[in-house]
């Protein structure tokens, strides 16, 4: 297993900085975005005309919450690395929250002014409570005849979901299971403010008067700054870990490998916690528009792409269950994975996941050449388990793959926490993976180099 090295710690405190930065789908990709500017990718948007040459760097964006970022080998023609392809990484923007409502504002009883908000994904409903929060996302302001969208982010604790005392309610710890639309609104002040403040809030992060907000999209965060932690510094635990962690070390990892034999491509979907199927969803035409525009910027004919598809290999990155240490008996005997023990590979008989045999041989293969650790997780047979967006994606631009993430525990609560040298091995995992020169026919063989 190895020990914690400062290099480890270092690399987990960028992802927990990285996090920080990204309190809402909107801004983790204005985050990424600051990475790719900083790397020299040229921005396209989806409107305009794409002109692609080889050894150029791109990316294009969906409603300001999804992104997908590429990189053209200088040696696509090369009969050493096989026809055209792409080798690809998916993770998400979204974590499991509460989105405010367009009318925000619950008043009374008596001087309280609440929030009105409904659950966005399947959070950890009690990890909410007693804790200082804030608000976070995009509004579309009016400026004369445009409207234009602006990242918000209160950078301040404006609001708390109080727990009903255990006095008043004796079996709290026996069964607590909160109402939604009764327990769970946030108190914005218990008398000093009125009506309106709200919008005002907003508006003053936003920079406008309150009258030139049209709408929103905003949601409760977690300011809890994360941390590495413990007495040899092996966990981080921070908001939102699922998915940023696979957002950030996919990031990292497309950005240090350099492939000249295939189209390297970084993805990062917005709504995978409420299904993908949304306009910049995995399930959604996003990434088949985006490979077919470049094939076609490429020159490629549509029988190249389809060609290019078969011959392609997607990594899907979401989050994986480490094991629990107070209920090992939630989880497969011998499929389970663990803090600091590397990437997992996830698969499912139900089809949940996307690894089959092929896919997970390729992908093990890959990291056993570069020397690194992979485990291993399937729930256990009586258990029903997640999904994730590898299937989804693979509904609109199918190709063999993989799902894989960085194990964790908590998933879905307010803070969550993983391991600190997991976030290294995972970029290690995920550069071997864009670094490798992937030649697949069909699903008869492949060739790794």
């Amino acid at each position: 297993m190895g020990n914690t090295t400062e290099q480890d710690v270092a690399t987990a405190e960028e992802l927990v900085e990285f996090i920080r930065q990204s309190p809402s789908m909107f801004h983790t990709v204005a985050t990424a975005r600051g990475y790719l500017d900083e790397a020299g990718f040229t921005y396209l948007p989806e409107s305009g005309t794409w002109l692609l040459e080889p050894g150029g760097r791109y990316y294009t964006v969906r409603n300001n919450s999804s992104v997908i970022a590429w990189r053209v080998g200088c040696a696509l023609d090369d009969p050493e690395h096989g026809d055209f392809h792409f080798q690809l990484t998916a993770s998400h923007a979204d974590s499991p929250t509460f989105k405010l409502k367009a009318n925000p504002e619950l008043e009374g009883p008596e001087g309280y002014l609440r929030l009105d908000v409904e659950a966005y994904g399947g959070m950890i409903d009690y990890t909410w409570f007693d804790k200082p929060l804030s608000l976070a996302g995009r509004v579309l302001v009016r400026n004369g005849s445009r409207i234009e969208s602006r990242l918000v982010s209160l950078e301040e604790d404006v609001a708390l979901i109080p727990s009903l005392a255990i006095h008043l309610d004796r079996k709290t710890n026996e069964s607590f299971s909160p109402n939604r639309a009764r327990d769970l609104c946030p108190v914005v002040s218990a008398g000093d403010l009125s009506a309106g403040t709200v919008d005002a809030l907003v508006a003053e992060a936003a920079g406008v008067e309150p009258g030139r907000v049209m709408a929103r999209d905003l949601f409760l965060v977690n300011r809890q700054r994360g941390r590495v932690w413990g007495a040899a510094s092996e966990f981080v635990s921070t908001p939102k870990l699922d998915d940023l962690a696979c957002a950030f070390t996919s990031l990292k990892a497309f950005l240090a490998s350099d492939n000249e034999g295939c189209v390297s491509v970084w993805c990062c979907f917005d709504n995978e916690e409420v299904g993908s199927n949304t306009k910049q969803g995995a399930m959604s035409t996003f990434l088949r528009d985006t490979l077919g525009r470049i094939a076609e910027a490429l020159g490629r004919t549509n029988e190249d792409l389809r060609r290019g598809l078969a011959g392609s290999f997607l990594v899907s990155c979401d989050n994986a269950h480490a094991l629990h240490p107070n209920q090992p008996d939630r989880y497969d005997a011998a499929n389970h994975p663990v803090l600091n023990g590397g990437i997992v590979v996830k698969e499912a008989a139900n089809q949940k996941y996307c690894t089959d045999a092929f896919s997970r041989a390729v992908f093990e293969g890959v990291c056993a050449d570069a020397g690194v650790p992979v485990q291993t997780f399937a729930n256990r047979s009586d258990m029903v388990g997640g999904s994730t967006l590898g299937n989804l994606s693979n509904v609109q631009v199918s190709m063999h793959a993989v799902d894989v993430g960085l194990p964790q525990l908590a998933m879905h609560s307010s803070f969550e926490t993983g391991g600190t040298r997991d976030v290294a091995l995972a970029i290690a995992a995920l550069t071997a993976f864009f670094d490798a020169n992937i030649r697949i026919a069909d699903a008869d063989l492949v060739v790794l180099g």
